[in-house]
């Protein structure tokens, strides 16, 4: 009997373990980009086979002579899911014609998509800064990474360049001959893939999925790729479009974009934008206060900027860390296809309501609009996700109370956008000038440590945290005066090295040590010994 319990047993968390095996294995989010191409074609096979059958009932419907006449047949289930799929593309139509400052007319007859067809995806408007120029069609060139399908010629639109960097726009010749192709991943609507320019420039690329969950959905319900594929292009398209229109800092850039003529799909549309590397939240509270306090400043001052853009006040609907990227330490909103501009409409303030898991905040109703809600519901958003998480931990003692103002603040929105960012920048320059180290009530002589020009220590190494090194105790500091105070505070420190690099404050690296028995000349470096315990 025992033996008998533990084999049930056995057997029992081998199940377990192999569940849990194909689980990993097959779950969706997970799947690679080298299977993207078998997931088209069976979306395919399952068009052609629908396509089919749809054309079978067609043709039973009209061998049937007692049928009933025309003007009284009623709309079939097919013909009520082509029009709901044509409706909701000419809705984003009319949404990316909106971003570009036209107005879509559609009377609601004929096909809103053959306009689209002839005149390219993007060139939406004629004379916009967005109009193409007349590419040269390139032959039998593909780009078989990024786009699953057979690719006929190419062509290339030319973007306005950015008023910021001045360099020319990229299109299809530009990502004809890519190197170190790497999928990075894949959302509802978007792949996105690495690639490096000219063996130089690194750039992501953007396209639709077509083993994505819109796709699949939509196919699934429509039976139609390519009206599915241009429902959801217009997402890619929107996004370049807000990208364009909204020119900030902290937005990712667009380099360019390219139209690829497929042999199933016309008028594939690829976005070649900025790159940057995906926020990892774990990693982000185990780097230094003062990393983490850029991302907090930077996300501050996109929301200022997207609560008086150009479009109006502009929110983020998706808000979550995976829409932001980290590009040299600043953060950029890369995901916008799912923003949203103007302010809800409202008769009564309890039409008003923000509604958040942990609770919910009511806004005034102000001449029909919810007053600052798109705002309100950004800034709650970077506080539960953002503030709460990286601004106070390990930030300098006489800081914190005014961060923890501002985390307070923010979490009862008791500020706007505009107070939030500049308390922020207050604490930039408190940090900045040094003026936080005013009210510190430690004070140690320069006599104390012994100070040694051009040496360093390359051994004697401790860890601590945050630092800017895992192996070692690597911190930003002031002044010398601030390092000292440093290493009175860690009871291990002996010894420590000033180097000539400098953080986006203009902080300088330290070294702290625990001894100095490797000291060595190192010019450009000042070494301080500690003379008494």
């Amino acid at each position: 009997m025992k033996r008998r319990k533990i084999a049930v047993a056995a057997g029992f968390c081998v199940s377990f373990f192999l569940g849990t095996l194909m689980n990993l294995l097959f779950i969706p989010g997970f799947d690679h980009h080298q299977n993207h191409a078998e997931r088209v074609h069976r979306f395919y096979r399952t068009q052609q086979q629908q396509q089919q059958r749809l054309a079978d009932d067609t043709q039973l419907r009209i061998g049937d002579s007692d049928a009933a006449p025309a003007g009284n047949i009623e709309p079939t289930t097919t013909s009520q899911r082509q029009t709901d799929l044509q409706q909701q593309i000419q809705e984003r139509y009319e949404e990316v014609l909106r971003y570009r400052g036209h107005h879509a007319s559609w009377t609601g007859t004929g096909d809103p998509v053959r306009p689209l067809e002839r005149r390219r995806l993007m060139d939406l408007a004629q004379r916009h800064s967005w109009d193409s120029n007349k590419g040269t069609e390139k032959s039998n060139s593909r780009l078989s990474h990024l786009a699953p399908m057979h690719s006929q010629p190419q062509r290339d639109l030319a973007l306005n360049p950015g008023p910021d960097n001045g360099t020319q726009a990229l299109g299809c010749s530009s990502i004809e001959n890519v190197t170190s192709v790497q999928y990075l991943g894949s959302g509802y609507t978007k792949a996105v893939y690495k690639v490096v320019l000219n063996s130089s420039l690194a750039v992501a690329l953007k396209s639709v999925d077509f083993g994505g969950h819109d796709m699949e959905n939509c196919v699934k319900k429509y039976s139609s790729v390519e009206d599915c594929y241009r429902l959801a292009s217009f997402k890619i398209v929107k996004e370049m479009t807000l990208m364009e229109r909204l020119r900030h800092s902290n937005v990712l850039k667009l380099y360019g974009y390219c139209y690829q003529d497929s042999t199933e799909v016309a008028d594939t549309v690829t976005a070649i934008t900025e790159l940057g590397s995906p926020l990892e939240m774990i990693q982000l509270l185990q780097t230094s206060w003062e990393e983490r306090f850029r991302i907090c400043l930077s996300l501050a001052r996109l929301l200022h900027f997207l609560a008086h853009s150009p479009l109006g006040s502009v929110t983020l609907l998706d808000f979550r860390p995976r829409q932001f990227v980290l590009v040299q330490g600043e953060l950029k909103v890369t995901d916008l296809d799912d923003a949203s501009t103007g302010e809800a409409t409202c008769s009564r303030p309890e039409d008003c309501i923000m509604e958040f898991p942990a609770r919910s905040f009511i806004l005034p109703c102000h001449r029909g609009h919810c007053l600052g809600i798109s705002e309100k519901r950004n800034l709650y958003n970077a506080y539960r996700f953002f503030f709460t998480y990286l601004l106070p931990h390990s930030a300098p003692p006489t800081l914190r109370p005014l961060l923890d103002k501002i985390v307070n603040a923010t979490g009862e929105l008791i500020w706007g956008v505009d107070e939030t960012l500049v308390h922020l920048e207050k604490v930039l320059h408190l940090y900045r000038t040094g003026l936080y180290l005013q009210n510190s009530t430690q004070r140690h002589r320069t006599g104390e440590y012994k100070r040694v020009p051009n040496a360093s220590i390359a051994g004697d190494n401790y860890r601590c945290w945050p630092s800017y090194q895992h192996e070692g105790c690597l911190l930003s500091v002031f002044s010398v005066r601030e390092a000292i105070d440093v290493c009175e505070s860690h009871s291990q420190c002996r010894a420590f090295v000033m180097t000539n690099q400098t953080t986006w404050t203009g902080h300088q690296l330290a070294f702290f040590k625990t001894g100095s028995a490797s000291l060595s000349s190192t010019p450009g470096k000042v070494a301080y010994l500690r003379l008494s315990d």
